[in-house]
């Protein structure tokens, strides 16, 4: 092998392997979650996640939460002084009054016995004189501590929840109450809320306990006869509080777990609807692609009123479009070949003649056919060219707005400056006065009316007349269109060929025309011309009031520009 060989082969050489592509695809597809189906869950999922992260916070409840056990704890605080300062307290003047200290004990003790609160009773001095959690027993205090359950831990959602609360918190920046610190010799001095209930006033506080959550405390005067003679001050933990919240939220993550298995349910349900049917249809295209047999069509889903049924609609269009186009090609190779194929024969014949004959005169002869043959071939492989490479052009021509009339009249005013005396006299009549605007490509519209004119000057008797008629004809074929009517007076078009005239190569001249002078294109293409701008061309006969033919006219509908037909041209900015 040579080097330029190689370089082609190189040169030629696949960049990927399309069906390994389309293996990898049909793999992914083969799973069990399409990407698709994870996007929605973890969309859903997600969504459903901060919704309930959010209700657990609880924020509010618990405030609401902690007012209450605050209220009730100053409620407490104040019947447990009440009776205090009713039953502890001893002297009739207030310079005598004092606090009764083994009395206050066994009320304070008593009191608090079947709750979860302690009290603490101050002198004003700032002594602590009683303790529920202290018995004063023979001149000595004994501390009473309520110990937990044999083997009781804390609980794995407590401490999962607590996490939880200590994230959000510092998220949100909230602030921290104060550590709750108890000294092992207590005064009033060491609690604020004590000495403002010295001075008549109920005071409360948080602290925070740390893993023991928190500690409210509410402080109030004990008084008798209208006379601050201490201060006693009621607590507990957050306890109460702490299991109320987690009840509700153990309650809120058991509606979790039930929308969440709904959610995946009904994602996995919707995941299917989109991307099952997008699945078996890029399957199916992988099919069609990699197997060029007509036997593999797409999935219907013409029962979906979706842009699923939408989408694979228009697959099957675009796909039934492909095979006509490749039936198209095909014809028009076969037909590219039949017409080749006998300028050829007659070039070869005339050539191999030539090389047998010694006569100048019918050499020359035979020189003239061969020259006939050659601009023959030279046309026709133009217009084959041209034909050949007429969709791609037209799907990269430039689209704008254009007016016919304007465009009608410049043809007409050229043709009648430049007419020879035998040629046809050209008129434009416009029916309607305002501006026939169409949407298209201009040179190729122009190409259409030239050949449309040309045909009518051909065919034309000597000093004829050809008629141009535009108007506006909204109940059209193609809807609201553009009218170009093309009249002529020949002989018309043979009977029952109305269609056939447009087919490729297809060819019905004057007489006395020299043979081979036009391909037979010209009419196919501009058909295929008008029909890519959403129209349509026929011709017909014209007939008198006797039924005689009196020539022949050609008609096209071209739709009107519109909003709607610009922006699906790509015309104009639809993203407002």
């Amino acid at each position: 092998m040579n080097d330029s060989a190689a370089s082609d082969q190189q040169a030629y050489r696949p960049s990927a392997d399309p069906r390994g592509a389309a293996r990898k695809r049909r793999r992914r597809g083969n799973k069990r979650l399409s990407p698709i189906t994870r996007r929605i869950l973890a969309i859903n999922v997600l969504a459903l996640g901060i919704l309930v992260a959010g209700l657990l916070y609880l924020g509010e409840y618990r405030d609401n939460l902690i007012r209450s056990a605050m209220d009730g704890l100053a409620i407490e605080a104040e019947m447990f002084a009440a009776a205090i300062g009713e039953g502890a307290v001893t002297g009739e003047s207030p310079v005598t009054q004092d606090i009764i200290r083994e009395t206050a004990n066994r009320i304070v003790v008593r009191m608090v016995e079947s709750t979860e609160t302690r009290a603490r009773l101050f002198r004003l001095t700032g002594e602590l004189v009683a303790d529920s959690r202290r018995l004063l027993h023979a001149g000595r205090e004994v501390e009473i501590r309520k110990l937990p359950p044999p083997d009781e831990g804390p609980d794995f959602w407590e401490e999962v929840f607590a996490f939880y609360d200590e994230l959000i918190d510092a998220a949100i920046g909230t602030k921290q109450p104060a550590p709750y610190v108890e000294q092992p010799r207590q005064f009033a001095q060491h609690y604020p809320e004590v000495m403002a209930a010295f001075e008549g006033r109920t005071s409360r506080a948080i602290r925070s306990a740390g893993q023991d959550g928190l500690v409210f405390t509410v402080a109030v005067p004990v008084q008798r006869y209208k006379q601050v003679v201490g201060a006693l001050l009621v607590s507990k933990t957050s306890a109460g509080v702490d299991e109320a919240l987690l009840e509700v939220r153990l309650d809120i993550l058991r509606l979790f777990m039930v929308s969440l298995a709904i959610t995946v349910l009904l994602s996995i349900y919707l995941a299917g609807t989109i991307a099952r049917p997008v699945r078996l249809l890029a399957l199916a295209a992988d099919r069609v692609r990699g197997n060029l047999n007509r036997r593999n069509r797409l999935p219907d889903f013409g029962g979906r009123d979706d842009e699923i049924g939408e989408l694979a609609a228009a697959l099957t269009e675009m796909t039934d479009a492909l095979w006509t186009r490749m039936d198209a090609i095909e014809r028009f190779a076969a037909d590219v070949s039949h017409e080749i194929k006998n300028p050829l024969t007659s070039l070869k014949s005339a050539v191999e003649t030539a090389a047998r004959l010694k006569d100048p005169d019918q050499q020359r002869r035979l020189m003239a056919i061969i020259q006939d043959d050659v601009e023959r071939l030279d046309r026709l492989i133009t217009d084959i060219s041209n034909a050949s490479r007429l969709d791609s052009e037209l799907s990269k021509g430039e689209i704008t707005e254009l007016n016919v009339r304007e465009m009608l009249a410049l043809l007409v005013e050229m043709h009648n400056d430049t007419r020879g005396p035998d040629e046809p006299v050209f008129s434009l009549n416009a029916s309607t006065s305002g501006a026939l605007g169409i949407v298209g490509m201009e040179d190729r519209l122009m190409q259409v009316f030239r050949n449309l004119i040309g045909n009518a000057v051909s065919f034309s008797p000597p000093g004829g007349h050809v008629d141009i008629d535009i108007h506006r004809e909204p109940a059209s074929p193609v809807g609201d269109a553009v009218c170009v009517q093309i009249s002529d007076e020949g002989p018309g078009i043979p009977a029952g060929r109305e269609e056939a005239i447009f087919e490729r190569f297809y060819s019905e001249r004057p007489e006395g025309e020299k043979f081979g002078t036009h391909s037979g294109l010209g009419l196919s293409i501009s058909r295929q011309i008008v029909q890519a701008h959403g129209g349509s061309l026929t011709a017909r006969n014209r007939m008198d009031d006797s039924g005689k033919v009196i020539g022949a006219r050609f008609t096209a509908y071209l739709p009107v520009a519109t909003k709607a037909r610009l922006a699906r041209l790509g015309q104009l900015d639809t993203t407002d």
